[in-house]
């Protein structure tokens, strides 16, 4: 007994995987679940060599841990948590661990870290990024909370993890709910690379009528190039993929998009905290907008624009495709990245960018060859206020604005929605813009509820008696 060196609390998919991701590195593993069935398909899966229990015991399952215990909770988001925490309490000791590796909102988090270190636990959430695979065979990791206590979770936490150049993706981040709050703003940014893809795919089908062979070529193609990226990947194999009946399965899939809420939760956050992301905005109002099926259906008929077909030179328009993803993903990225430096501010997380373009370097869903460029520019600066001040990432998008104009004005004269593509080069040319048209939204202001205005040519705070 007490020999064990991590517990995982939920032996779902990903608690599972963990475990055993755990227990290949040859660490003592332990889980809870209080499903037996989870609980004896584990054992099944176990290797000769894996030192690895499971039980539906809580006080078996605690007492098989080394102090100070590590357990980690991969149970679903809320009460489910609570829950667990308090069926654990009885049974740790002062300077005990917990890990929340769920999706949970942070100010939850915030709470859970406050109550239980009034009695001497230390409690972790951390973001965990890489699906089922990752989680078997290397996951993204973002832990935060007490950075003492950490210590003794690294040596796991870096064992297990997926590797770049020989580094693990796993690094503390930060205070408190920073680990939950970095792993929600990467879902965020997941939001709108997804839908970036997806509406370039759109374009190349219904826009510039590429055959499907070529579309699925095209992405497949892309994923050599400098949009080398996890989601560039699967969407080239997800295009291939046939049905029972030789058909692309893609083609049968509803448009009817869900969501688990947390692009959501970033967009409600970076309106809080003035932080504009409208690339991601867009992404989360999209999904919306696929819910209303049956009202998209009869707009379809009503809600009319006929374009004349035009000739369309095909190496030419995949150029300008390319250019166009390739823009928008980086300005998707410089978004999320600029919500990160004002939370950390905001909720003293002490965040180091640097340090979390490298973690996402590998295993986790939006690992990308571009997060090498935005590391090495944190790097650089770690001061610098948007990743597009960079020089190098600045040149990048000035060399790729002309195609990205292009196709944008091509999307619209053809009438398909491109919201994404749209917002992300609307936030580069207002960031760009060096005057804006707010002063007049100022002067409405003043003029409608006495809000009043500065000025540029003096100091002060200034009302005007419009009416007069």
């Amino acid at each position: 007994m007490n020999t064990f060196d991590f517990g995982i609390v939920g032996l779902g998919v990903m608690g599972r995987n963990l475990l055993l991701n755990i227990a290949s590195q040859k660490f003592a593993a332990a889980g809870l679940d209080l499903d037996a069935e989870k609980v004896n398909s584990l054992q099944q899966e176990a290797d000769a060599g894996h030192t690895l229990e499971a039980t539906t015991d809580v006080t078996h399952f605690v007492g098989l841990l080394q102090r100070p215990r590590a357990i980690m909770l991969l149970v679903p988001a809320g009460k489910p948590v609570d829950s667990a925490i308090q069926s654990l309490l009885p049974h740790l000791e002062e300077g005990d661990i917990i890990i929340d590796g769920g999706n949970t909102y942070f100010t939850d988090t915030d709470r859970r870290f406050l109550e239980l270190s009034a009695k001497g636990i230390h409690f972790f959430g951390m973001g965990i990024s890489g699906g089922e695979k990752g989680a078997r065979f290397g996951p993204s990791m973002m832990p935060g909370g007490d950075k003492k206590a950490y210590e003794r979770l690294r040596p796991i936490f870096e064992a297990i993890a997926a590797k770049v150049d020989g580094e693990p993706c796993v690094e503390y981040l930060g205070n408190g709910s920073a680990g939950n709050y970095v792993k929600m703003v990467h879902n965020g940014i997941e939001y709108g690379i997804m839908q970036l893809i997806s509406e370039i795919y759109d374009l190349m089908k219904r826009g510039y009528n590429l055959d499907e062979d070529t579309i699925q070529k095209t992405f497949e193609e892309w994923n050599e190039s400098d949009l080398k990226s996890y989601l560039i990947e699967i969407t080239s194999h997800i295009l291939k993929q046939k049905d029972d009946n030789g058909q692309r399965l893609i083609n049968q899939i509803s448009d009817w998009a869900k969501s688990k809420g947390t692009g959501k939760w970033t967009s409600q956050n970076a309106m809080d905290l003035q932080v504009p992301i409208p690339t991601i905005d867009a992404a989360v109002v999209m999904r919306d907008m696929s819910k209303s099926k049956p009202e998209r259906i009869e707009a379809a008929k009503k809600l009319i624009w006929n374009t004349d077909a035009s000739a369309v030179n095909t190496a030419e328009a995949i150029d300008s495709l390319k250019e166009t993803l390739f823009f928008a993903i980086l300005i998707t990225y410089a978004q999320g990245l600029a919500q990160l430096r004002t939370a950390s501010k905001e909720y003293n997380y002490e965040l180091n960018l640097e340090t979390v373009t490298k973690i996402w370097r590998g295993g986790c869903i939006i690992r990308a060859n571009v997060l090498e460029d935005f590391r090495k520019a944190f790097a650089a600066d770690p001061n610098l206020a948007n990743i597009l001040l960079d020089d190098a990432i600045a040149e990048k998008l000035n060399q790729s604005q002309a195609g990205t104009r292009a196709v944008i004005q091509f999307a619209v004269q053809k009438g398909l929605p491109v919201a994404g593509l749209m917002n992300s080069l609307a936030y580069f040319d207002a960031y760009r813009s060096e005057n804006l048209p707010t002063n007049l939204i100022q002067a409405q202001r003043d003029y409608f509820g006495a809000h009043t205005y500065e000025r540029i040519d003096a100091p002060g705070v200034f009302h005007t008696e419009w009416n007069d």
